[in-house]
């Protein structure tokens, strides 16, 4: 895609160090090329929506002196799977989850709301549910966002379960240190990025 041309970008904010990673990784976008912005967070984690928030007045003040910011919205879903919670219910909170993410990456677009043309991930097990959720739009042949997974800073040596899952199902598959792509497999490496 051509640089003077902008897109919805969607972001999943994993709470804690998956949503400071994340923003800071946002802080340096130009947001006028994203012009539209879709935040999803996990039910419960006021505190990932309001360090977005944060990020958004910073950047409206930086580009606009605070006069005009380009939209942004949020959408909450439920966890895949709570802290500490048994292995033996996570199947039922995950396809609650995975419910909720078809309903907003696959019928709301339907329904006229906006799409996002891009899904940022990096972190945590939702963020698998919602590439599940785009990946059904592919096998249906309906619009898709291209997905894009970021592994976290501070996985060095080995990939995050959820980079092991998603590897061969993202667009682009992105590590911040080399020794993980030493198997072979794709990838890219480019450098810290956080």
């Amino acid at each position: 895609r051509q640089a003077s041309v902008s897109c919805n970008l969607a972001v999943f904010l994993g709470s804690g160090g998956h949503t400071s990673e994340i923003l800071s990784l946002l802080s340096a976008i130009d947001f006028a090329r994203y012009s539209r912005r879709i935040y999803f967070i996990s039910e419960g984690d006021t505190l990932s929506m309001h360090k977005a928030i944060d990020l958004e007045c910073v950047k409206a003040a930086d580009a606009n002196k605070g006069t005009h910011s380009t939209p942004y919205s949020f959408i909450v879903i439920p966890r895949a799977r709570h802290v500490h919670q048994p292995l033996l219910t996570t199947p039922f909170t995950a396809m609650v989850s995975l419910a909720a993410s078809i309903w907003h990456i696959t019928i709301a677009p339907i329904l006229g709301r906006p799409a996002a043309e891009v899904l940022l991930l990096n972190g945590p097990g939702t963020c698998f549910v919602l590439c599940i959720a785009a990946y059904i739009n592919r096998i249906l042949g309906l619009r898709s966002p291209k997905l894009i997974y970021v592994e976290s800073f501070a996985r060095v040596r080995r990939l995050s379960l959820s980079g092991r899952l998603l590897r061969p199902l993202v667009d682009r598959f992105v590590v911040q240190w080399p020794d993980l792509l030493k198997d072979g497999k794709r990838g890219e490496y480019r450098g810290w990025l956080v």
